[in-house]
């Protein structure tokens, strides 16, 4: 729908509308109101150069687009009924849990074997590890190769798929390679345009699941959807959706906790939601409260870092990691909830 500036455009207006719009096989049709006429664009209007053009003519207020900007992961597309696996859990169907630590230190594995199994044994399907990690400081650790290794035995230990953060695509090809379940792509990364298109090149052919974070910066969930569809639309839409605290931050939290826009992204996509109350609120004491909000706001699952002594852990560890007896006491009162919430 075009809005104009005025009650309704001008012959001159409208034929300069029809012009653009019609460059890209569509027609406009005036809906005339008592007071004001706004114009519909009959034909596909998600054509971005299309709206660009439009939204920068003078007189027009703004545009209004009634079709979804993306046609996978939207609520009423074609894969509306997909249901994605991970740990043997299809999601929707049940309280769904990530946990581990941070970041893997190679020179202490026993630590996060130990963790692990811990997580597991707490209730966990899915167990997190960071190998490579961003930081924001160039001579802070940056992650080791030597992790991933770590990684996939403490996976053989278990039985638990894994989920590791990728940054480049030799990331990409030595997680597959080892046999990394899921693919985390960090808030860093979530606009990181050219890296989502190698991820969904990469998982074309495969099972894999990726759990995408939503950027660090404040912006809109249509532009956080959309990140998603740059994966899905390579044919494997195994795509988890991850609010995880954004900027600006809020006193006291690392970022400003966005669990709340979990109905929201529920209203416009299929794809399940699983929120990291981690990073969210960046502090061990307040992330059990944290993911039980996730959870009262309908997220599908959670995404929760715990070390067996937090203490002794790198990267974010120290601070914001829970032990394992926390992780299994916040899992059992998730759950408790997850039932009350959805009737059950």
């Amino acid at each position: 729908m075009i809005l104009p500036k005025t009650n309704r455009l001008t012959a001159e207006q409208l034929a300069e509308v029809t012009a653009i719009v019609g460059a890209f096989g569509c027609k406009i049709q005036p809906i005339v109101g008592a007071v004001r006429t706004i114009y519909a664009i009959v034909g596909d209007e998600r054509e971005e150069l299309m709206i660009n053009r439009l939204e920068g003519l003078a007189f027009v207020d703004r545009i209004d687009r009634i079709q979804s900007p993306f046609k996978l992961m939207d609520k009423r597309s074609d894969l509306a009924t997909h249901r994605i696996k991970a740990g043997g859990v299809t999601l929707g169907e049940e309280l769904f849990v990530i946990a581990g630590a941070c970041t893997i230190d190679p020179k202490n594995p026993n630590y996060f074997y130990e963790t692990a199994a811990a997580v597991k044994e707490a209730g966990a399907h899915v167990l997190r590890g960071g190998v490579w990690k961003p930081r924001t400081n160039p001579y802070t650790f940056q992650g080791d190769v030597k992790s991933l290794d770590i990684l996939m035995e403490a996976s053989r230990r278990t039985g638990l798929p894994v989920d590791t953060e990728v940054m480049e695509d030799a990331h990409i090809k030595l997680a597959l390679d080892a046999g990394v379940h899921s693919l985390q792509i960090g808030a860093r990364n979530a606009l990181n345009y050219s890296l989502l298109r190698a991820v969904g090149r990469a998982i074309a052919e495969r099972d894999t699941v990726v759990l995408l974070k939503r950027s660090i910066h404040m912006g809109p969930l249509n532009e956080f959807i959309s990140a998603a569809e740059y994966i899905a639309a390579f044919g494997n839409p195994n795509v988890i959706l991850c609010p995880r605290g954004t900027t600006p931050t809020l006193d006291g939290y690392r970022n400003h906790p966005d669990e709340s826009i979990t109905p929201l992204l529920k209203e416009k996509t299929w794809a399940p939601v699983v929120v990291d109350p981690s990073h969210s609120v960046g502090k061990a004491a307040y992330v059990p409260a944290a993911a039980l909000a996730a959870v009262a706001y309908g997220a599908d699952g959670l995404c929760i870092e715990s070390h067996v002594d937090p203490s002794k852990g790198i990267g974010d560890d120290p601070k914001q990691a829970i032990t394992p007896d926390m992780l299994a006491k916040t899992i059992r009162r998730a759950k408790q909830l997850w039932a009350l919430s959805r009737g059950a």
